[in-house]
């Protein structure tokens, strides 16, 4: 099998709502978000630790006990040549698999689950479908048709999904966040989560302070309004 885990982590109870999963990180990316913390599997990824698939698996045999799940990260792991064969294995092996995608790579996405070798999708939208918002968010210029190409195929897949924005205010302005809000239905629930400029991949973006609960539960509140806005439209 041609892949590399580069990252292991035999439990967590974060990855994937309301399922204990092991989390495999593949190496390598074609975005340079601002805000990556995994950035050594992107910019360095033949160094650190390397996993060999025989201990990765003879641990999950171990654990099965409790596990539910697999969830395949990164990095961007629909760019690992052995992506299919992986999630195969898991499946093999009982586990729920689920993709953690930049959806960059909508050829993948239909492979995968025309084999149906995922369970669930979790797709990092980074911006408005703009492509200024867009390469501001993901530090490269992006294929903004991939995206929304990715984005129609998890919604018509008939699998749990989840979309989720990482947002700063240094990286989305409020008239972007309302042209966010139109890429979603409300029922859709998609995530806001908190970019830490602490330890991020960018020096430009360690200058900024942290997000406080007050800026985030105030934005929070926004994007619900902006979602029941917009399914209402």
């Amino acid at each position: 099998m041609d892949i590399r885990i580069k990252g292991f982590i035999e439990s967590s109870c974060s990855d994937w709502p309301g399922q204990v999963v092991a989390v495999i990180f593949l190496p390598g990316c074609n975005f340079r978000c601002p805000y990556c913390h995994n950035y050594p599997l992107v910019l360095n990824p033949d160094e650190g630790e390397t996993f060999t698939l025989e201990y990765v698996f003879q641990r999950l045999a171990a654990l099965r006990s409790w596990l539910d799940g697999v969830c395949v990260s990164g990095g961007e792991p629909t760019l690992s040549a052995g992506l299919a064969a992986l999630c195969g294995k898991i499946k093999e092996a009982g586990l729920l698999c689920k993709l953690d995608t930049n959806g960059s790579r909508p050829q993948v996405l239909q492979e995968l689950l025309a084999r149906d070798l995922i369970d669930f999708i979790a797709m990092d939208v980074k911006a408005p479908l703009l492509a200024d918002s867009y390469e501001r968010c993901a530090g490269v210029k992006v294929d903004l048709a991939a995206i929304g190409k990715s984005m129609e195929i998890i919604r018509n897949a008939g699998i749990a999904y989840q979309f989720r924005t990482t947002y700063h205010p240094a990286l989305l302005s409020e008239s972007e966040l309302e042209a966010l809000a139109l890429l979603f239905s409300q029922d859709e629930k998609p995530l806001l989560q908190k970019a830490c400029p602490s330890g991020a991949l960018s020096l430009d973006f360690r200058r900024h302070e942290d997000i406080t609960a007050q800026q985030y539960q105030e934005v929070t509140v926004m994007m619900q309004r902006l979602l029941k806005k917009s399914s209402k439209g």
